[in-house]
């Protein structure tokens, strides 16, 4: 059997599908995961799409010390992983005994600010990103006679099939093994890199794995950084990272620009003239007056004008020629002036490509290779009736000659169409983004255009106007490709000597404007220029920007806390800033790729870069902190109070360390609201504002629940909940007494619980869930007397006995932990879904640090870009 692997399921489907020749794949499962079966040159052959990285990196818990062995991480299966730590980093014992000061070392899985330094130099191991996946792989690779690894052809995919091969060599050391390139999922394409095996390229796995553990050490260190430097706000990790803070740095630049810009007056005299019933736009020759009085001055002689008169007519043609073929950054480029953002490009191209309609899209190449049959591809496209015209005309051409960009690489070709598609079949999205790369195309095949340029001189009571007009003369590969194309500005035909009408003419008081912000696609581009990330992680990169809330609006304009997080940083830490030291690791990187470097090395370098600046950051840290105080303020926003008019705010209680809303117009103002849980997002505009009571809404995103909109007030009649009783105190009916036990919200904290009507003497209470309309269902649990409820939430409703403490749970645990191997983890997470969201009830001390630990070590493990 020879096992085929694959980035993702939808290209393991696709391969099978072109592989095959007994038909149809047949789809099967290796424990829970998707394979497909086929027969191929007399050969039995399965396909196995993994989820991407199936390993991920991280950092141990802690760094330890001991004479013998010096520094070295402990993980968490007590394995020692040596770590490189300098001599000038405090070695144990540590006069404070206080975290994350341990008697044998540092503890570096909670954010503390005094362990930033020893995290630089934590060694990092690959841990089991998809344990499902790895155990289905090595169940197949036991088996195989000979594996292709089918990944995509750049870093980040022969990374994943190195990880993928490592796992293949832990149960079949000697099994075959080779790799299998290719740039679409079309019949001819996959053929020839099946026919035409490789060895994978370890050294471009390297390079991506460099990657990798760079962006996890710089995301960690600085994001943990910037958020503990001043904790508070709307519990957003206030992120950081290599390549993320010098493009924000960029974003900032342009707006401290359009701050600092001083606008000067200046006046235009336009307006409207007439020949021929054709109006055309007039204006006076000096396009600008900066003087105010000589302004008016030429006013005043044409105001009242009726007629102009021409006095001459020049006509110039300019060829322009056809746009070089799409590389990623061209694309996502031209897809934002489009309307599309460049991390939806990617998502969108993505999606075409496994469909099998465009090549692949992740590529800095923009000149086609010579073995690409360019007469085919449109003969391919002629089927699509909106490109069949200008097809045929390629189509005819003798010889047809594609353009040339700058950049030439032979990795991949040109993202180009490789399948004919139709607006019916695809998204309206999709077809936007294919019909874009499909015309590009065939607009590289075309000829130039040529534009007329007409300038007619006019002369109205002795004041010199002008008026001009552009004609596509010629239309070229514009007849196929309009993108960017201004409209024509038609002129009437005027020849020296004719007299035209004057309709209208004015004088307007204008100011020059300051330099524009970056679109998405500008901003793509700038990136590109000067280095920063690649063509497969600048739209993430940017996205995570809006993510974070430091960018917001397109063009990209920077939030106060942004904007206050890179003056703060250029104060203290200015090379983070820059993208000088970014494009020096970038070009490291590349050294890996090439053979010339060690991934060892290079890590190591990008190492001592980061600690060469946290001594600084460590200093400054009050100082940091007290610049970004009021960003974060702003940040905390949740709306405005509706007793005293001023801010609503997220704050953090001195006593508790728990986080409320609270108003900025305190002690004066009283009004606090407590926080539901999950990341809290103010809602904009009147819907941030409740009808009903004044408070503001707020959008809420539980962990693993869909997101909801509320407001924020609990006793707003929008948040009240009827009183539901759901049956009979056992405690005092035993007591010879009667007691009901009903469920209620609580309109102080907004917390639903079940309380008996005699609580007081009995002390009978239950937590709730606390989303899910409730229903008494009249039942009692047979195994402690306690009601059943029934809770009704998006996936349907929930049966169940409110007693966190029924001998019915610890007997559903231990059955679930006793079916089988491979089960009790998932098992045993379904069963306790119902103890764990209540007993977290009871945890409300520990939930500040315990949100902040769990999104830690979230960030942690992130790969940054």
């Amino acid at each position: 059997m020879i096992l085929v692997v694959t980035e993702k399921n939808d290209a393991a489907q696709q391969i099978a599908r072109l592989l095959s020749e007994s038909g149809k794949p047949k789809a099967d499962k290796v424990y829970n995961t998707p394979i497909y079966r086929f027969r191929k040159g007399g050969d039995d052959w399965v396909t196995i799409g993994l989820r991407g990285h199936i390993m991920q990196p991280d950092f141990p818990p802690e760094l330890d010390y001991s004479k013998e062995e010096g520094w070295y991480g402990l993980t968490a299966d007590g394995e020692h992983l040596p770590a490189n730590v300098p001599d000038s980093l405090q070695k144990p014992p540590f006069s404070s005994k206080r975290k994350p000061y341990l008697a044998n070392g540092i503890d570096i899985k909670g954010w503390k600010i005094p362990s930033l330094p020893y995290l630089v130099w934590a060694p990092i191991e690959k841990q089991p990103a998809e344990k499902e996946i790895i155990r289905s792989l090595k169940n197949l690779a036991k088996k195989a006679d000979a594996v292709v690894i089918a990944t995509d052809f750049d870093r980040e995919g022969e990374l994943i099939g190195s990880d993928a091969l490592k796992q293949v060599r832990s149960v079949a050391p000697d099994v075959p093994v080779s790799r299998a390139r290719y740039s679409a999922f079309t019949k001819a394409e996959i053929d020839h890199a099946f026919d035409n095996l490789v060895e994978l390229d370890q050294d471009l796995a390297d390079a991506g794995e460099s990657r990798q553990y760079i962006d996890l050490i710089w995301g960690a260190v600085l994001t943990r950084y910037l958020t503990m430097a001043r904790f508070s706000g709307l519990g957003n990790i206030r992120s950081a990272g290599r390549v993320q803070t010098p493009t924000l740095a960029l974003v900032v630049e342009r707006e401290r620009e359009r701050m600092a810009f001083v606008p000067e007056d200046y006046w235009v005299i336009s307006g409207e003239a007439e020949h021929d019933d054709t109006p055309f736009k007039i204006t006076h020759a000096t396009a600008r007056f900066t003087d105010h009085d000589a302004a008016e001055t030429a006013f005043s002689h044409v105001d009242g004008a009726k007629t102009a008169a021409v006095k001459a007519v020049e006509k110039k043609s300019r060829t322009q020629r056809p746009p070089a073929p799409f590389n990623t950054t061209s694309l996502q480029a031209a897809a934002a002036s489009e309307g599309i953002s460049p991390a939806r490009t990617m998502r969108l191209a993505e999606s075409l490509y496994m469909d099998g309609l465009i090549s692949y899209p992740r590529v800095d190449n923009t000149v086609y290779p010579k073995s690409l049959d360019l007469r085919g591809c449109v003969r391919t496209l002629s089927s699509v009736p909106q490109y069949a015209g200008v097809c045929r005309q390629i189509l005819g051409q003798e010889k047809i000659t594609a353009t040339r960009g700058k950049q030439e690489t032979t990795d991949h070709p040109p993202i180009y169409p490789t399948a004919a598609a139709s607006p019916d079949r695809l998204q309206p999205a999709e077809w936007k983004l294919y019909n874009l790369i499909a015309r590009r195309f065939l607009a590289t095949l075309m000829g130039p255009a040529t534009i007329e340029g007409t300038k007619v001189s006019l002369d109205i009571n002795g004041e010199p106007f002008t008026a001009t007009g552009n004609v596509l003369a010629k239309p070229g590969f514009r007849a196929i490709y309009p993108f960017g194309l201004r409209k024509d500005d038609q002129l009437p035909e005027l020849a020296e000597g004719d007299v035209c009408a004057v309709n209208k003419i004015g004088l307007d008081a204008k100011q020059t404007e300051p330099p524009a912000r970056y679109s998405q696609g500008k901003l793509i581009q700038e990136m590109e220029k000067r280095g920063l990330g690649t063509k497969s992680t600048r739209a993430s990169i940017i996205q995570r920007l809006y993510d974070v809330k430091y960018l917001k609006n397109d063009p990209a304009e920077p939030s106060q806390l942004g904007m206050a997080i890179i003056d703060a940083l250029t104060q203290y830490a200015p090379r983070i800033t820059t993208p000088d030291m970014t494009s020096e690791l970038e070009d490291d990187m590349s050294k890996v790729a090439e053979g010339s470097d060690t991934q060892t090395n290079v890590v190591t370098h990008s190492r001592a870069l980061l600690a060469g600046m946290m001594g600084g950051l460590i200093d400054h840290k009050e100082d940091l902190s007290n610049a970004i105080a009021d960003a974060v303020t702003a940040d905390a926003k949740i709306g405005v109070c509706p007793k005293c008019g001023k801010d609503l705010v997220v704050k953090t209680s001195a006593k508790t360390r728990g986080s409320f809303v609270g108003c900025m117009g305190w002690p004066d103002c009283d009004v606090t609201y407590p926080l539901p849980k999950g990341r809290i997002e103010p809602l904009e505009g009147d819907a941030g504002v409740c009808p009903e009571c004044g408070a503001p809404r707020i959008k809420v995103h539980p962990f693993r629940s869909r997101a909801y909109e509320t407001c924020i007030n609990p006793a707003c009649p929008t948040n009240r909940e009827p009183d539901v009783i759901v049956g009979e105190c056992a405690a005092c009916k035993a007591a010879g007494k009667h007691g009901d036990l009903v469920a209620h919200k609580s309109e102080k904290t907004g917390k639903r619980f079940i309380r008996c009507t005699n609580y007081e003497e009995c002390g009978t209470s239950y937590p709730l869930p606390q989303r899910g309309e409730l229903h008494a269902t009249g039942e009692t649990c047979p195994e402690c007397g306690a009601p059943i409820v029934e809770v009704v939430t998006q996936r349907g409703p929930w049966r169940i006995c409110v007693n966190m403490d029924c001998p019915s749970r610890e007997k559903k645990a231990s059955s679930v932990r006793g079916r089988g191997r491979g089960r009790s983890a998932s098992s045993s997470k379904a069963a306790s879904k119902t103890s764990g969201s209540r007993k977290a009830s009871g945890k409300s001390a520990a939930k500040s640090s315990g949100a902040r630990k769990s999104a830690g070590k979230a960030a942690s493990s992130r790969k940054e870009k």
